[in-house]
């Protein structure tokens, strides 16, 4: 019997005929998709998932390195076991990386826009720093002052930043729950509405978080307490993601016993229309992997276990 009902008011992206499509989108249709240079791709092992994520970063670093050039990297924090396996890459390699200039994409702050101290538990400065630059051997590692953060301090020029150095080589990243990357989320489309060409020129702020956002991150990252995750982020904006000279995301969304928060939004972002509302949806336009880890690509069902 058919049940029809409105999306919850909190939702941006209100065009359900879409939400439904993309629904239906079942795994073996995933990876089709009418522009050649968005290349979706699942692998359906973690541990090849993550290994072939470790040796992108590597691969890309090492080929910059190869060509006597710098190589510049946006780079994501969240779940991370990708840091280590790159990292013990370049040790057992011996892949000098003086060559490379980092830059995070996002990072929490309070209520005020106060950036997360790097010492805070929560702090992606923290993260990134103790799970990948600390783990490369100290005479292989970048120097400190080619390691980036959206700090409240440099926010207002972080693009600029980026741009200084001839832009991003690669922009690596994920799609969150409400259609994000980074922590450019989807509330942020009331802004621009349909103006796609504003929209793909905003760069660097600090944001409110959507209250998807916040519900992920609490499961993901701090033990499913909402209460622990920070208010508002800094975060990169369209301009540097579309800015990159090419898009690198790695979807892993997985809770294990065959479900995965992901799935929807996986295939909205990659089969939907592009719009300002699901900001994950840019990537279609641009040259762009999108590799999902296996219960990812799922089909979308109901489970009343």
């Amino acid at each position: 019997m058919k049940f029809k009902y409105d999306l919850a008011k909190f939702i941006p992206f209100r065009d359900l005929a879409a939400c439904e499509r993309v629904r239906g989108i079942k795994r073996a249709d995933i990876c089709r998709h009418p522009n050649p240079d968005f290349k979706i791709r699942v692998i359906a092992d973690a541990s090849e998932f993550y290994g072939a994520f470790a040796a992108d970063i590597v691969a890309r670093i090492q080929a910059a390195r190869q060509e006597g050039k710098k190589f510049v990297g946006i780079f994501p924090v969240g779940p991370m076991p990708q840091y280590p396996v790159a990292a013990a890459i370049i040790n057992r390699l011996r892949i000098t990386c003086h060559h490379v200039h980092s830059f995070n994409m996002d990072e929490y702050a309070d209520q005020d826009g106060k950036t997360a101290p790097a010492d805070w538990e929560g702090s992606f400065q923290k993260a990134m720093i103790e799970k990948f630059w600390l783990a490369i051997a100290e005479d292989l590692r970048p120097p400190v002052s080619q390691i980036h953060f959206p700090t409240a301090d440099v926010l207002p020029r972080y693009g600029e930043m980026i741009q200084e150095l001839g832009g991003a080589d690669v922009c690596y990243g994920g799609i969150g729950w409400c259609g994000h990357i980074a922590f450019w989320e989807a509330h942020l489309g009331d802004e621009f509405g349909s103006d796609l060409k504003a929209y793909s020129k905003a760069g660097p702020r600090c944001v409110e978080l959507h209250p998807m956002t916040i519900m992920q991150n609490a499961l993901h990252s701090f033990g499913g307490d909402w209460s622990w995750v920070p208010p508002k982020a800094n975060t990169i904006g369209p301009a540097q993601i579309l800015g990159a000279k090419h898009r690198s995301f790695w979807l892993d969304g997985e809770f294990g016993g065959g479900l995965s928060w992901q799935r929807f939004i996986a295939r909205l972002a990659a089969h939907g229309p592009v719009n300002t509302y699901v900001p994950g949806s840019m990537l279609q336009t641009a040259r762009t992997d999108y590799t999902l880890l296996g219960g990812v690509a799922d089909d979308v069902e109901i489970h009343m276990a």
